[in-house]
């Protein structure tokens, strides 16, 4: 007879907005997991709230072990939406580049900051 003991239960510890509609999830077994939720969002169906980038990033959270966006913002695990974590675990494993694009980021408004500051000194001088 067949040992259907499950040896591992993924579980999803820190959950990071991505570009593009991805997640960095921060799994259990260490490694950093690359999930990819543009194909759920142009389903549709509960998903479709989800297209909205900003209730993306500003609701993932963690809930029910696994990536998930509290949308009611009370942390009912009932009333969330949540994936799979092992859906999430069969994801790409990745570096951990959030800090990377968000210092991107940051050097990006620096940037654009130092322009706008630029123009206004040229434009008192004219």
């Amino acid at each position: 007879m067949k040992n259907n003991k499950l040896d591992f239960f993924p579980e999803v510890f820190q959950a990071v907005a991505g570009r593009n509609f991805t997640v960095y999830a921060y799994m259990n077994d260490g490694q950093v997991r690359l999930y990819d939720m543009k194909p759920l969002i142009k389903r549709g169906g509960v998903f479709k709230v989800l297209e909205n980038e900003n209730t993306f990033r500003e609701k993932l959270t963690v809930l029910n072990n696994s990536i998930a966006w509290d949308l009611s913002g009370d942390r009912d695990e009932s009333r969330c939406i949540d994936i799979d974590p092992f859906q999430v675990f069969q994801s790409p494993v990745v570096s951990d580049f959030p800090e990377d694009d968000q210092t991107l980021d940051e050097m990006e408004a620096i940037d654009e900051a130092k322009a706008d500051s630029i123009q206004s000194v040229v434009d008192s001088l004219n």
